[in-house]
């Protein structure tokens, strides 16, 4: 006999989250994984003893987990998920008819919150990781990404009329006047082809123009790609099981071997907390500087980092006499040191012939300059180019090489694209620190739960063997005790 659903809700049910979220689901096993009730004190700070009761701290982050969890960069995308999930509401403590946040809450208490209270969480789950041995500390991975930010390219502005536009606001306002205004015409003219133009993207360079809606903002190109607004991720990985053990944000048009430093320090503080220390550093050529290998040098961390396109570990046809701190030529001229010479933070060393000594050189078509003589720059750091060059013609640096592009870059590839760090959805370098900051928590917890779920499977394994080994000693014995039983009966009745 066919059958027929017919469907009437009813007026009263029984219903407990408890019961129908199961207990191998992912939130319910990060519910037992998490304790920020430490947050209501550390936040307290922010608010005052009287007026409308504010979103539970707790409540809060939980929520902005949950959007980098889900992939989700949007705050009204976040409470409407949140609202059909009976997972989520299990994890962030609602049922099923509680009202959850309005959305623009999420987006104000994301900027009442200082910085601390993301590294908090961050370090908090860290140490959980390093408890689970996830974590040696030895090797760190270092790499970068460009994150857009929620500013527009049309929009750019010349710096000196965003200066000028705070005093000009001011002065309208004292002097402002009632003025008759034109009513707007209800129709306006279209192109002969009926399409409407299109605005012209403003050409400049991040000296010259910025953004009204979000300064911090930079621009930034990859190759292929177009120009946008971006703001600059760095991103420090331990090699061991590719948790994230520090993430910044820097402004866009700040190179990699500017932010080493500043990163490495970080993390050797984060790593410090859980009793570990860095040893080496893994980093692509985009972290070759002066600056950047003297900072491993003081402190005493093995770079592995290729020197940049412009270091030459051998200058054909020429000596470098380092007692009088001179190049020799071939032809027996000399290059002696003229001057200091800074580029981009780097401090270079200026040698250079006289235009006498080159004037009846018979290699001066291909050598020497249109003015008439030759010129070499060396970094004043050149020694730590030529140990970190030798280095790098290791077989252990070739292995590095492979192991910081297979560790880092991956790491990187899951931010992006499954833990909404494509984009910022916020404003200012602030506010963009602490959405990375929230997708790298993200993604250190779903290795922690990962790493929980591996650890309850062993202990259960474990536990049936020691189950089955406790069954079948017992019949052993039993067995054994009924013969004994049995030999003592015959040995009795014979």
């Amino acid at each position: 006999m066919q059958g027929k659903k017919d469907y009437q809700e009813k007026l009263f049910i029984r219903f407990q989250l408890s019961d129908y979220v199961p207990q191998d689901n992912f939130y319910r096993q990060l519910k037992g994984l998490l304790d920020f009730s430490y947050l209501y004190q550390s936040t307290v700070k922010y608010y005052g003893k009287e007026g409308q009761k504010s979103i539970d701290p707790v409540v809060f982050m939980k929520l902005m987990l949950v959007g980098y969890l889900e992939n989700l960069n949007s705050d009204r995308r976040i409470i409407t998920t949140s609202r059909m999930r009976m997972d989520i509401l299990y994890f962030i403590g609602y049922d099923l008819d509680e009202e959850l946040p309005w959305h623009s809450t999420l987006s104000r208490t994301r900027q009442l919150y200082g910085e601390e209270q993301f590294i908090s969480i961050f370090k908090q789950i860290l140490t959980q990781c390093v408890d689970k041995g996830l974590v040696s500390g030895k090797r760190q991975a270092v790499d970068s990404v460009f994150v857009k930010a929620n500013a527009s390219m049309e929009a750019l502005v010349k710096r000196e009329i965003l200066l000028d536009a705070s005093a000009y606001t001011k002065e309208l306002n004292t002097n402002i006047k009632e003025e008759i205004i034109d009513p707007a015409p209800a129709f306006k003219e279209l192109p002969p082809d009926g399409k409407k133009p299109k605005k012209k993207l403003t050409k400049g360079t991040n000296k010259t123009h910025v953004s009204p809606t979000d300064p911090d903002s930079r621009m930034s190109v990859k190759p292929g790609k177009a120009t946008k607004l971006n703001y600059l991720g760095q991103v420090c990985v331990d090699t061991e099981n590719h948790v994230i053990t520090h993430i910044q944000a820097f402004r866009a048009d700040k190179a990699d071997s500017q932010c080493l430093k500043e990163v490495l320090i970080n993390t050797i503080e984060n790593l410090k907390d859980n009793s570990l220390e860095i040893k080496e550093v893994l980093a692509d050529g985009g972290y070759s500087s002066a600056t950047a290998l003297q900072a491993l040098e003081n402190i005493e961390v093995v770079g592995y980092i290729p020197n940049a396109p412009g270091y030459i570990a051998q200058r054909e046809g020429f000596t470098y006499d380092n007692k009088n701190d001179r190049y020799i030529c071939s032809q027996g001229k000399y290059l002696p040191f003229k001057k200091f010479r800074t580029d981009s933070g780097n401090t270079y060393k200026l040698y250079k012939t006289s235009v006498k000594d080159c004037r009846e050189c018979p290699l001066k078509e291909r050598c020497a300059n249109p003015a008439g003589y030759k010129t070499m720059e060396d970094s004043i750091s050149k020694e730590l180019f030529n140990q970190m060059h030798l280095r790098m013609q290791t077989r252990k640096a070739k292995k590095m090489k492979h192991l910081r592009s297979s560790t880092v870059e991956p790491v990187i590839g899951s931010l992006v694209n499954f833990n909404a760090m494509s984009k910022v959805n916020t404003k200012g370098i602030k506010l963009a620190n602490k959405c990375m900051i929230m997708a790298a928590v993200a993604y250190n917890i779903k290795k922690l739960v990962k790493a929980n779920a591996v650890k309850l499977k062993k202990n259960a394994a474990v536990a049936i063997k020691v189950h089955e080994y406790n069954v079948n000693s017992y019949w052993h014995d039993l067995n054994t005790f009924m013969k004994d039983i049995l030999r003592i009966n015959g040995v009795f009745w014979s």
